[in-house]
């Protein structure tokens, strides 16, 4: 049976437009797992961190921004790693930023786009699918209980 783990976070970050808030997606540089791939922010969560810590930690090293506003999504992004017969579970968060990113070292480029076509940038059926949940919680009016205050 596999096991389940939740060792890794997404986060969606976002700018608000007048109409349409816009996604942002950072493509992956040669060299790095996934290059070539437009993906939003992620990473591991480390052993001291919760994962909320983990999103704002990440956001911060691929690029260089605190967020405005950061809130959860209520669902995870979720998926089988087969080669270790895994589950993993990852929370996931939405960050408000304004202003363009600086690029660590595991991105090349870097693109703000509505979520329709940002969607259409992922590879992976649940980021397309958060991403997409992202948009309609900021259409309709986040929660207040889905804000993170750290």
């Amino acid at each position: 049976m596999p096991e389940s783990t939740v060792r890794a976070v997404d986060v969606y970050p976002y700018r608000e437009q007048s109409v349409n808030p816009e996604y942002l997606l950072l493509r992956r540089a040669p060299g790095t797992q996934y290059a070539g791939q437009w993906r939003m922010v992620g990473g591991k969560i480390e052993a001291d961190e919760a994962a909320w810590e983990t999103g704002l930690r990440e956001l911060e090293e691929e690029t260089g921004l605190r967020p405005s506003h950061y809130w959860t999504l209520p669902s995870l992004n979720t998926f089988y790693e087969w080669a270790h017969d895994r589950v993993t579970l990852a929370p996931a968060f939405a960050a408000a930023l304004s202003e363009d990113p600086t690029l660590d070292d595991e991105h090349d480029a870097f693109g703000w786009w509505p979520a329709p076509e940002a969607a259409r940038y992922l590879d992976w059926p649940e980021q397309k699918r958060l991403l997409r949940l992202t948009d309609r919680l900021l259409r309709d009016g986040i929660p207040p209980s889905l804000v993170v205050d750290p």
